[in-house]
């Protein structure tokens, strides 16, 4: 786990970057019903703008209140790192897909005009989301970031 907060920064930038590319490509797959070059194009193309929206909320909004939420209710400084760990990721990943279908839901009511339709899109958006980020982030996008962070950054190696 980051140990200050530009360790911290880093660390949501390469999470943030790979839970986005994967969720877009998700998203893109789901509302196409393809997966192919055609979804992974769609999706790479949206990256620039959905990875910033991604990261101001995440960095400025979701990570403080996230962490905030976890260590009142589900875990103390004294708990092992692989509670914090899952605690602050599962409070992370609620927030965050709501925020995320929102902009999915904006993204669509752009390109077909139905602003009508932005909160029902918004909230059949939002379980179809969860059950795709909740197991990625926990079991693959979470253990393999960490994993690169560390043989990037050992501990102590970069300075506060």
């Amino acid at each position: 786990m980051p140990q200050n907060k530009r360790e911290s920064l880093i660390y949501t930038t390469m999470v943030c970057a790979l839970m986005v590319i994967w969720m877009s490509t998700y998203n893109v797959t789901l509302h196409t019903g393809n997966f192919g070059l055609e979804a992974l194009k769609e999706a790479w193309l949206g990256f620039p703008i959905a990875y910033a929206y991604a990261m101001l909320f995440d960095w400025f909004a979701v990570s403080k209140l996230a962490k905030k939420f976890a260590y009142r209710f589900l875990i103390t400084p004294e708990s092992s790192s692989r509670k914090k760990i899952i605690a602050i990721s599962c409070c992370t990943i609620v927030p965050m897909v709501i925020v995320m279908s929102l902009y999915g839901a904006l993204e669509a009511c752009v390109k077909s005009g139905a602003w009508n339709s932005l909160f029902v899109i918004w909230m059949t958006n939002i379980p179809k989301n969860l059950v795709m980020a909740a197991p990625f982030q926990l079991l693959i996008a979470g253990p393999i970031i960490r994993k690169l962070f560390r043989a990037a950054f050992p501990v102590g190696k970069i300075l506060p």
